[in-house]
């Protein structure tokens, strides 16, 4: 009967896949940020998300400078928010304002953090294709940078909000191109069938950008596109940037009015598995700026100002999620495979991503020297639900056991911010990692937390 095994190896750490700091001693184990892992599961237990602050701050600036260099030549500027839908806490808001970038929220809770860590408001947008008058009440207060509006009804409601708020309110609308793009239904988020944007095709978007011109209380910045997420592929945004230049140039004629900035929204795509290749952010906006220029040189119009929503591709690499190894079980497949199972003490509730989407990632042992032959396991986590697999196949050291352990990479993005409490399993820390130091920049959940809101 066979196991699937194959030589040992010792852990492979693909620099595209685990963070920039991460290296494998001496002895096996493997430390981040200078941290021994096994030192801050001792000091800070599992599971937690382990995030590497310098490589955050690098991926960060490497975006920033990637795209200002690319639209120089052109003589635009670019500005770069940070999608705070793929992790956001004050922390990691202040490092990312730190290093030259907006902070892009999509509620009132991800608004109130950006607040919390001093972001100011002209330097926040606001997205949400179904706004309550109390967020947009607030982010009208706080004075954001920009309301992206969603539908043709939200046009009214921002306006009327503005009006009563004594103020003008600069917006920008999100349009739909058409252009389907990212690694699963979900997250392709350009199509027509589907809840974000108002369709160019259809005519929708123009319609709306044309009744924004006739509100006073509204200042027209921009057109904003967002094609989807986990995208590898850059010929979809360059597909994109023409329909949103033509729509642009489209507007300016019936109206004389050309928007200053076009946003080309975010998806830049990462490695989850080694060998995989992410999506490289000078590569990108080079094309882009490329296709910019091109296609308002054909229309004549001037270039926009762009700004672009890159979030996974900055957080995701920079962090993994440490648990510590349950049960072990083999289980005969058939007469001629038996997958080891391999138990952790976290799960669906810390990343949900591959249940919800069927997302791969890799996995390994930590804390010591992988010196066994390997096997074919499948990591599972301690929900009380079939579905609650962390990583399908993967190989690891067959004398896996009990207190080893181990670690998935490319967690930062999507995690923590989907993280939830099934099964009554408090949410883990966030514990972030730079030149020798661990700092919890997210607490634990205890029990009493969960029982705090149960007041029945």
């Amino acid at each position: 009967m066979s196991t699937g095994t194959t030589h040992a190896v010792p852990p492979h750490l693909d620099p595209a896949v685990w963070p920039a700091s991460a290296q494998v001693g001496v002895d096996g184990a493997v430390s981040v940020g200078g941290v021994d892992l096994r030192t801050l599961a001792a000091d800070h237990g599992t599971p937690a998300y382990v995030l590497d602050e310098a490589d955050f701050r690098a991926r960060a600036r490497h975006f920033r400078t990637a795209f200002a260099e690319a639209f120089a030549p052109l003589g635009v500027g670019v500005d770069v928010y940070y999608a705070g839908k793929a992790f956001l806490s004050v922390a990691v808001a202040r490092w990312a304002h730190e290093e030259g970038l907006r902070i892009d929220t999509a509620t009132g809770g991800e608004l109130a953090v950006a607040l919390r860590a001093g972001v100011p408001g002209l330097d926040v947008g606001l997205h949400g294709n179904n706004k309550s008058d109390a967020e947009l009440d607030r982010a009208l207060a706080a004075g954001v940078g920009r309301i992206v509006l969603d539908s043709l009804e939200e046009v009214g409601r921002v306006a009327d909000a503005a009006a009563r708020a004594g103020t003008r309110a600069p917006v920008m609308v999100r349009v739909t191109t058409g252009v389907h793009a990212g690694g699963h239904e979900y997250i392709s988020t350009a199509h027509e069938d589907q809840k974000f944007g108002l369709s160019v095709t259809g005519g929708q978007a123009l319609a709306a950008l044309r009744a924004v011109l006739a509100r006073p209380e509204l200042e027209l910045l921009g057109i904003h596109s967002h094609i989807g997420s986990q995208i590898l592929d850059p010929s979809g945004f360059e597909l994109a940037a023409h329909k949103v230049m033509a729509l642009r140039a489209e507007l300016a004629a019936l109206t004389g009015h050309l928007v200053p900035e076009v946003d080309l929204g975010g998806g830049f795509g990462i490695a989850y598995l080694p060998g995989e290749v992410p999506l490289d952010p000078e590569r990108v906006a080079k094309d882009t700026a490329r296709t910019v220029a091109e296609a308002c040189a054909s229309l004549g119009t001037p270039p926009p100002r762009i700004s672009i929503e890159p979030g996974r591709a900055i957080v995701g690499p920079t962090t993994l999620t440490l648990y510590t190894v349950g049960t072990v079980k083999p289980v005969s497949v058939t007469e001629d495979l038996v997958r080891t199972y391999v138990s952790v003490d976290g799960g669906m509730s810390d990343n949900l991503r591959p249940a919800l989407y069927g997302a791969a990632y890799t996995a390994a042992v930590v804390s010591r020297a992988a010196e066994a032959a390997t096997v074919r396991a499948r990591v599972v986590g301690k929900h009380c639900e079939s579905g609650d697999v962390v990583v399908r196949d993967v190989a690891l050291p067959a004398d896996v056991a009990r207190g080893d352990l181990l670690a998935v990479p490319a967690t930062g993005a999507y995690g923590r911010s989907m993280a939830s409490n099934y099964n009554h399993v408090p949410r883990p820390p966030v514990v972030a990692v730079r030149d020798g130091v661990a700092t919890v920049i997210v607490r634990r959940e205890t029990e009493d937390d969960l029982l705090g809101l149960d007041v029945g």
